[in-house]
């Protein structure tokens, strides 16, 4: 039996499913995990024991199902510095403005 642990992988040797453990609550004694597919489920921690489970390494397209890229691993508490400020397309107005009417 391997003791889950946040952010590890595991495969299923029944089913060959690949997951991450995401989350453990110790109150409710369960196991939370992710599906490659993104699937969540949760786990007794009972049945977790009875799992047949190996380790495994994260794939290296874990983020593909989710439709993630490298822009969305950046920090949404950074600042964005575009390339170029003066860049003549950004001092154009649009003709009308959603949400301000004309009187």
């Amino acid at each position: 039996m391997l003791s889950p642990a946040v952010g590890n992988w595991y495969r299923d040797i029944e089913t060959g499913a690949l997951f991450e453990v995401v989350a453990l609550d110790d109150a409710a004694r369960t196991v939370e995990t992710q599906f490659l597919d993104g699937e969540v489920t949760e786990y007794d921690l009972e049945v977790w024991r009875m799992l047949q489970l190996q380790k495994a390494a994260a794939p290296e397209d874990w983020r593909t199902p989710f439709e993630l890229d490298d822009e969305d691993s950046q920090d949404p508490d950074q600042p964005y510095h575009p390339e170029e400020w003066s860049s003549p397309v950004s001092t154009i107005e649009p003709d009308t403005m959603l949400g301000v009417e004309d009187s």
